[in-house]
């Protein structure tokens, strides 16, 4: 099975869609190709409509729900990567995640949180180009005050 079959059997089973790739809101690129890697900024948690997800977790939403927003934050990487490669084929491998968690002082659960976007790209790649590098660390604040946002790397092919 193709990364993209596995997407989209991924996206039916979760009743989800590929939202649209974001545009910058500031001065950069989704997606940057240099030597091999595609590197994309960070992305935020936005429902297929539109809608973005908001809150600090401890507080305001639970691990659960901070989860799924990992999980969104990565669908958007994957619509991101998609428009700029053409499709989620040329794919080789995940390299690295990085994932931030806007939580409480005390909150320490990110990795539990950001795994909601490592489980979706292990899903779409398969557990051995799926699962890279990975970081997952609490901040005082994100953009647009979203729970999580995700970068992340890519080997690809040419």
């Amino acid at each position: 099975m193709t990364p993209e079959q596995r997407l989209a059997a991924k996206l039916a089973e979760l009743k989800l869609e590929l939202p649209a790739p974001a545009a910058p809101k500031g001065l950069y690129r989704p997606v940057l190709v240099v030597d091999g890697l595609a590197y994309t900024s960070g992305h935020l948690p936005v429902e297929a409509n539109g809608e973005l997800i908001t809150g600090r977790v401890g507080d305001e939403i639970d691990v659960e729900a901070a989860q799924r927003a990992a999980l969104l934050a990565g669908l958007g990487i994957l619509a991101s990567l998609r428009a700029e490669l053409g499709s989620l084929n040329r794919v080789r491998r995940l390299v690295k995640l990085l994932g931030m968690v806007n939580g409480t002082p005390h909150f320490i659960q990110q990795p539990a949180v950001i795994n909601g976007a490592s489980q979706l790209m292990a899903d779409v790649f398969g557990p051995e180009n799926g699962v890279g590098a990975r970081s997952a660390f609490g901040v005082g604040s994100l953009p647009l005050g979203v729970p999580v946002e995700i970068e992340a790397v890519f080997e690809i092919e040419p």
